[in-house]
């Protein structure tokens, strides 16, 4: 996959990648392999660490972080205000970063479900809208957003997280119609179990439980989960928008 396309007016452009919460985990493997492929690459965490301060100095002037909170709607119009002054363009933005919390719906206070909401589907909206407006002055590009197989089948305790990722599965079936006009794609992907922070508090024996439920017999991987988005980024899908692709070792199916 080449983030190089060949222009007739002039050398080559970079392309221009935003990934949400790209300082660990599955965002970091997205950061790094998009910087290895040639993009220029923008991403924001609530706070910096030894890897985003590594890829400022590895990759000057292709790769941006800057602080800045999901529980803070407004900080992602800034920050893609700050995207395209820096890199003039977007391409590619990935939603995943998200918040999980655990609890009955029953004793979940008002404060936590309107944080669930506004971290997993408020604020991903908005930064989707801020990339989408600079997406349609350069072309088009393409909108990945990060939803979970919470969506699509029943766990207990997880209600209102389900809820906010059923909601940007629906988000990007609505605005794949929409942004078509604009060569805007949009899709979804919906990972299973993958090893990640979101999954390191599982205990051994629930680990062994979602194992054995899983016809592949294991977790995932964020390698796995970042070739799917990486195959969304490509050539080869070019025809494909409005779509939700679970991977998810087949324990939906």
């Amino acid at each position: 996959m080449s983030a190089l396309p060949e222009r007739s007016d002039g050398p080559a452009v970079p392309k221009v990648a935003v990934v949400s919460g790209g300082s660990r985990g599955l965002g970091r493997t997205l950061v790094e392999r998009l910087l290895a492929d040639g993009w220029r690459v923008a991403t924001f965490s609530r706070s910096a660490n030894a890897f985003t301060t590594a890829m400022t100095e590895e990759y000057p002037g292709s790769f941006h972080w800057e602080r800045a909170d999901l529980g803070e709607p407004d900080a992602m119009r800034v920050f893609v205000r700050t995207v395209g002054r820096l890199f003039g363009r977007v391409d590619l933005l990935v939603n995943n970063a998200g918040v999980l919390h655990q609890e009955l719906l029953l004793t979940t206070p008002p404060k936590q479900i309107d944080s669930l909401v506004t971290n997993n589907l408020t604020s991903p909206i908005l930064l989707t809208q801020a990339c989408a407006r600079l997406m349609t002055r350069h072309g088009g590009g393409n909108i990945i957003n990060i939803s979970s197989i919470n969506a699509i089948r029943g766990f207990r305790g997880v209600s209102v997280y389900a809820a906010a990722k059923a909601g940007l599965d629906g988000f990007s079936r609505s605005l794949a119609r929409e942004l078509g006009t604009f060569n805007i794609r949009v899709n979804s992907i919906v990972p299973g179990f993958f090893d990640s922070d979101m999954t390191a508090d599982v205990t051994e024996r629930n680990r062994e439980k979602i194992q054995h439920r899983t016809p592949l017999g294991r977790l995932g991987t964020a390698e796995e989960i970042a070739d799917a988005i990486l195959f969304l980024t490509s050539a080869r899908a070019h025809f494909v928008t409005g779509q939700s692709l679970v991977i998810d070792g087949g324990i939906t199916c």
